[in-house]
């Protein structure tokens, strides 16, 4: 029998699902509500709509590295408990997204859930896997780059809560697993101290100008000589930049050095000009942005 869109939409009403799913019952009940709402029942449907205010923090991120490390991800799966995101079928639900993004290459998270792999779509799982657990499951973020004359590099912290994906450009002719070793150091070095640049080039004017202000003002206050306010923000400026730009940071492992000094060491030994591009850093506790 032919369904009617007030009949999905007093379906959707009555169970909170979503508008496909509720279509797809009714036809699949031949317009019976008892059955249909059955059914939503049984995919998880209805139970993901009643979980959708429910805060997911806990979860896992994932990364892979592809295409002999020319292709870099970087995944965040959330749920709302850690017992819940060290599950098996949890943890099999995040790698099979992963293997959608992979096989499909979307755009972002709303091509991602209309995408499939080996017949199995990405929004319908989701709600299988809501239901099955009954906890919200949400895919919160992800980020797929390629260069054909670039490197990536990951690094994930133990509990998979905490990962980086970083890249360099300028590789070619270089040696990819001594690249690949020096760029997962400084993976981890990102995932320590939370950089949130490469380069102090990469910092916007306007917040440089904020923060020399406010450098200017304390120091005012402070009942400083106007004429050597500039001087001092200069200097506040500076270990500004050491603390939020990767490359300026002090290198963990070796505090003689910066990161900016380690790639320079490894031009110089590899006579390469590796610069280091862009990076991302996932913690399932932050804020998305």
């Amino acid at each position: 029998m032919a369904i009617t869109a007030s009949q999905v939409k007093e379906l959707r009403d009555k169970t909170g699902a979503g508008m496909m799913d509720c279509k797809k019952a009714l036809t699949e009940a031949d317009g019976d509500f008892e059955k249909a709402i059955e059914i939503l029942r049984k995919k998880g449907a209805s139970v993901a709509a009643k979980r959708a205010d429910r805060a997911a923090k806990e979860g896992v991120v994932l990364t892979k590295i592809l295409d002999d490390g020319k292709t870099g991800l970087i995944l965040e799966v959330n749920c709302e408990t850690d017992f819940v995101a060290n599950s098996d079928d949890f943890v099999n639900f995040a790698n099979f997204v992963l293997d959608a993004i992979v096989a499909n290459k979307p755009a972002n998270v709303e091509e991602l859930l209309e995408t499939e792999v080996d017949g199995k779509k990405v929004n319908e799982e989701l709600t299988n896997i809501t239901g099955k657990i009954g906890e919200k499951i949400e895919i919160s973020r992800f980020t797929l780059e390629s260069s054909d004359n670039s490197l990536f590099a990951d690094y994930v912290h133990h509990g998979a809560k905490l990962a980086v994906l970083i890249k360099a450009d300028n590789v070619e002719g270089v040696e990819q697993a001594s690249l690949t070793s020096t760029l997962t150091d400084i993976a981890m070095q990102a995932a320590a101290m939370k950089p949130i640049y490469v380069n102090r080039e990469d910092v916007a004017q306007d917040v440089i100008d904020k923060e020399k202000e406010i450098y200017m003002e304390i120091s005012r206050k402070e009942g400083k000589p106007e004429q050597i306010l500039e001087k001092i923000a200069e200097g506040k400026l500076n270990k500004f930049f050491q603390e939020i730009c990767l490359t300026e940071q002090t290198f963990v492992k070796d505090n003689s050095k910066t990161v900016k000094d380690v790639i320079a060491d490894f031009n110089k030994e590899h006579s390469s000009d590796v610069k280091l591009s862009n990076f991302h850093r996932y913690h399932v506790s932050d804020e998305k942005k």
